[in-house]
């Protein structure tokens, strides 16, 4: 799969009201705080919902299958082959994720100097 966003740079616009009033499903490409760094926020894809058995890493030759438990999400990069994703920190627990990705804005809000909150890694 081709990235959707670029490595850096890229503004999305997420909403937080998709956690109280629907549910976040398979494809929803969402803003979560990085398990491997509370101080980041990343952008990656939902591959698999609470239930759901997902290849750990569909890339390798040695597939390996987890259920994703209980109030936690399966997330991974759009660009496998350069992503640190639930590969390599496993199953995110569902209150780390801010909330769905609806816009990508462009031109960046940066260029304007706004002090908007920057997503680091959306690969």
């Amino acid at each position: 799969m081709l990235p959707t966003l670029n490595m850096t740079g890229d503004v999305v616009g997420y909403e937080h009201l998709t956690q109280r009033f629907s549910k976040l499903d398979n494809g929803d490409l969402v803003v979560a705080v990085s398990p491997s760094d509370p101080s980041k926020l990343v952008c990656k894809r939902i591959i698999g919902i609470p239930g759901d058995k997902v290849c750990i890493n569909p890339i390798s030759v040695h597939r390996q299958y987890i259920t994703v438990p209980p109030g936690h999400y399966w997330l991974m990069g759009d660009n496998l082959s350069n992503s640190t994703d639930s590969r390599a920190y496993g199953p995110v627990s569902g209150g780390l994720i801010l909330g769905r990705v609806f816009a990508r804005i462009w031109p960046s809000p940066k260029w304007l100097g706004n002090g908007m909150e920057e997503v680091v890694e959306f690969g």
